[in-house]
């Protein structure tokens, strides 16, 4: 059953050192607030996982939280390259990065076999790459059947997945509506789980499309208004174009990402999160 907590404190309690993390949300719900916290905490050693990791993985690997990552591409979404994940690659800067890269086919079937209890899971892709040969995780078998030949590829089970979500009852019951990306999967294939919501509610009200989470599913739930931005969350805000396109030059250098850091996301009031 999920419990009701701060963020701070339920990223205390859920995510150490050396755990491998999803934060999922595919341009939608991504849950920054969150990610924000892990680097606030000094978190270190990380195994990020993540389909299209954007600028909040590039943060997080700037402020020197991962060991890995493993993904499906990353970029800033309509402006360029995430530069503190091109700096970590190229010159292992602040620490070196592992990287496992998979198609997005390839990732969201994979957290559907963990989500599924599977050991892996079978698609027709990767077809004329070179990633077999460089990603232990993706193996190439011969379809019992019919002969064919398929990849396959291993289940992700995260120790810890995160998402954002627009609501949760008191219970602890999640609700999210708009573009959901892999998100219930990614709670479902996780050995403990968050989610940030914008607010906590009485009564979740039924909405078209919705994808709902029970709380036997759920370990946390932190109530954190704004916890996507600058990704959007459909019904409370719009997103943040601007913020993209101003975190470019701020990637882009060392020292300026350090004034960023300190003063945006490690010396915020513990009363403002």
């Amino acid at each position: 059953m999920s419990r009701i907590r701060q963020l701070d404190v339920a990223v205390s309690e859920l995510v150490g050192d050396g755990d491998v993390v999803a934060l999922e949300g595919f341009t939608h719900l991504i849950p920054v607030a969150a990610g924000h916290e892990i680097i606030r905490q000094g978190r270190r050693d990380l195994t990020l996982c993540r389909m299209t990791p954007d600028v909040i993985y590039d943060q997080m690997i700037g402020a020197g939280c991962a060991r890995k990552l493993v993904f499906s591409w990353g970029g800033n979404p309509g402006v360029g390259s995430l530069h503190r994940f091109r700096d970590a690659i190229q010159h292992s800067w602040p620490v070196p990065l592992e990287i496992e890269e998979h198609s997005h086919a390839g990732m969201a079937n994979r957290y559907t076999a963990g989500a599924s209890g599977l050991p892996f899971a079978v698609l027709r892709g990767y077809a004329g790459t070179d990633l077999p040969e460089h990603t232990e995780s993706i193996k190439t078998i011969e379809c019992p059947f019919t002969g064919e030949k398929l990849a396959a590829v291993s289940a992700i089970n995260p120790d810890v997945g995160i998402i954002h979500a627009q609501q949760a009852d008191r219970e602890g019951n999640v609700q999210m509506w708009g573009i959901t990306g892999v998100q219930k999967e990614t709670v479902l294939a996780s050995k403990r789980s968050l989610v940030t919501v914008e607010e906590i509610v009485d009564e979740l009200e039924p909405r078209p499309g919705s994808v709902v989470l029970p709380k036997w599913a759920v370990t946390a739930v932190a109530e954190v208004p704004g916890g996507a931005h600058p990704s959007y969350a459909q019904g409370y805000y719009e997103r943040d174009n601007d913020y993209y396109q101003r975190w470019d030059p701020i990637g882009r250098d060392r020292e300026r990402f350090q004034q960023w850091l300190d003063t945006e996301v490690l010396n915020v009031e513990r009363s403002a999160r």
